[in-house]
């Protein structure tokens, strides 16, 4: 009987293990459902295009213009309420970025103060339906880092560095006049709240790497619905090359760089030479 006991007491605790792992098991597999439920509260989900997702930089590129065109998805009628607005954000591949400030001191500039910028994306252009604060709430901004401001993260200014924010704003003012990074309000055209399309404009001094392209449907300034993907920017030919060897073998590198300065300058004075006699 004690045994028999001991047994039904064993299984017993089994049972309510089993019940319990059960339980937390069910709670992990419905939190992502619970949050792709939120993300799209008002059943719409983007359906997107592109005109391309893939740039080659070569010798002669100079400069790529995608268009991003889609719908929205819905198997309800169109909410009524806050029109429907479309936010496009591209970003190239971020990396740090040492900014210095300079100074004029006895008639000379000179180098002050110095900060790393933690991370800032090579490039970052914005389109949007409308003016950006009426599409999108500086909360939604703050949980989404779509604006410039945003994008760039900066925290390893020392204590004794005046003015910090200002170095990251030096490199949103550097690379805006590069055209590097730009805010494009009331280019995206939203017909009927279901079809929408934009053009973003890439320059010809592009980073490779794969930029991040996010479209976000925001209603009310809150983000409804969101959508990723990446377009691709690679050297190809000759650019490809050059740019392998300069990193896989820069001695190799270095040497046919001489050589070419060498011959190009033989070239030269040859044909001066040809020319004065002539």
């Amino acid at each position: 009987m004690a045994r028999s006991s001991r047994l039904c007491n064993v299984l017993s605790k089994a049972k309510h293990h089993l019940i319990a792992a059960m339980t937390v098991a069910s709670f992990i597999l419905a939190a992502p459902l619970a949050a792709q439920n939120k993300s799209g509260s008002t059943g719409e989900e983007v359906v997107l295009g592109l005109s391309k997702d893939r740039v080659a930089i070569t010798a002669t590129f100079d400069g790529s213009e995608i268009l991003v065109f889609g719908a929205v998805k819905r198997e309800t009628p169109i909410p009524t309420g806050a029109p429907l607005q479309v936010v496009v954000a591209v970003s190239g591949p971020a990396s740090p970025v040492m900014v210095r400030r300079k100074e004029k001191k006895l008639g000379i500039w000179v180098n002050t103060d110095s900060v790393l910028v933690d991370s800032a994306p090579s490039f970052y252009a914005i389109a949007t339906s409308a003016p950006f604060s009426d599409v999108l709430t500086d909360t939604e901004d703050l949980r989404y880092r779509v604006s410039i401001e945003r994008a760039i993260r900066s925290v390893g200014a020392g204590m004794h560095i005046r003015g910090a924010q200002d170095f990251a704003e030096a490199v949103i003012r550097i690379r805006t006049q590069d055209d590097l990074y730009s805010l494009r309000e009331n280019t995206v055209a939203v017909d009927e709240e279901t079809l929408f399309r934009t053009a973003i404009d890439m320059p010809a001094n592009l980073t490779e790497g794969a930029y991040r392209t996010r479209i976000y449907l925001t209603r009310g300034g809150e983000v409804v619905a969101q959508y990723e993907t990446t377009i691709d920017v690679d050297k190809v030919g000759l650019e490809r090359f050059l740019y392998s060897m300069s990193r896989e073998q820069p001695f190799l590198y270095g040497l046919m760089s001489l050589a070419i300065a060498i011959a190009a300058g033989w070239g030269a004075s040859a044909a001066f030479r040809l020319l004065r006699n002539s």
